[in-house]
């Protein structure tokens, strides 16, 4: 089967994604082997093909919003068929005993894995992945309409819900790519006013059809303070931006795995009165099977630009460069 690896992680302009032949993996205990039909293209993916985040796995192959088919069952596995269609995400493992994984945080589990960081993920042809860690999707979506949802619509509801956001409150968007075009149609239809700030005008263009209250430059504040914030951008400086932006009690989440340094803050201006700022750290499976029943029930429409298989390199590129609206989604056909 095809497969691209991530032979040496580099700068996107340098292809760092080469296309390899690999033996299709063979599922072993709790395990399914998934056929993969199309694959999101998450930013993280970039943070791991250019070595903002070494991979932990040498030659690893990206990818972790994969939906696909159920070509095959490991041993003890019942949960799931043969044929069925299913996604994968991010979160691949917890060891299920630590106190966070006890407590119901194995989002914070000591010695969890990854899909496309520590294992293979769904740049290729066939994957196998735990089958507890395996969604079940809703039918209202598309495959391609769905890839989206597994990593940039789960963790964009995590920093919804981490960034305490009151009912028909005000929230700001720095960065509008595919989690947070996702996050906003939630917000707005559970009654909130979203002010979007992004540098890309196509992005700018979305969030006004989407319905976002206001729209402007990432740098500019919004027409009025915000209850909460959520910076999706992996961007440090915007740290202080949105601070500024918020009310009296308000929190900023941040959303993103890997964020650029952040300048010194003001304690005045940026944090007195009980503002606050928090880390969003991956997920936990309860959220990503709240997320899809919210996505289905509230009718979310994730815009996506479809890539064929053979141009990963291209698609990471135009993440990269704000070329394309929303979510990028490479195509890979489900195996052969």
């Amino acid at each position: 089967m095809q497969a691209w690896e991530i032979s040496e992680p580099g700068p996107v302009a340098s292809r760092p994604l080469h296309l390899v032949e690999h033996p299709t993996p063979a599922p072993g205990p709790g395990q399914v082997l998934v056929k993969v039909v199309v694959c999101g293209v998450c930013r993280t993916d970039l943070h791991v093909a250019e070595g903002d985040l070494p991979p932990h796995k040498a030659h690893v192959v990206p990818g972790h919003e994969i939906v696909g088919r159920v070509g095959a069952l490991g041993p003890g596995c019942k949960r799931l068929r043969e044929g069925q269609r299913v996604g994968v995400a991010w979160l691949a493992s917890t060891c299920g005993r630590c106190k966070f994984c006890r407590s119901g945080r194995e989002n914070l589990c000591i010695s969890p894995t990854f899909t496309g960081w520590d294992i293979d993920g769904g740049y290729q042809q066939y994957m196998v992945a735990f089958e507890d860690y395996v969604y079940e999707l809703p039918d209202a979506f598309e495959d391609q309409e769905a890839a989206p949802l597994l990593c940039a619509g789960i963790i964009g509801y995590r920093a919804l819900r981490q960034a305490n956001l009151p009912p028909g409150g005000r929230l700001g968007l720095y960065g509008f790519g595919g989690s947070a075009h996702l996050t906003a149609q939630v917000a707005i239809a559970q009654g909130a006013s979203v002010h979007v700030m992004t540098r890309s005008a196509k992005d700018q263009a979305l969030a006004r059809e989407i319905g976002a209250a206001s729209v402007g430059g990432a740098y500019d504040a919004p027409p009025e303070l915000l209850d909460a914030a959520i910076l999706f951008a992996p961007v440090g400086t915007l740290v202080p931006t949105a601070l500024a932006a918020l009310d009296s009690g308000g929190t900023l989440a941040i959303a993103g795995i890997h964020l650029s340094d952040v300048p010194a803050l003001n304690y005045e201006e940026h944090l007195f009165r009980e503002r606050s700022v928090r880390s969003v750290t991956a997920n936990t499976r309860k959220d990503g099977e709240e997320f899809l029943e919210v996505a289905a029930r509230v009718g979310l429409r994730p815009t996506t630009t479809l890539y064929p298989f053979e141009s990963a390199n291209e698609a990471l590129w135009d993440l990269a460069n704000d070329g394309f609206n929303g979510a990028a989604v490479l195509s890979i056909g489900g195996g052969s």
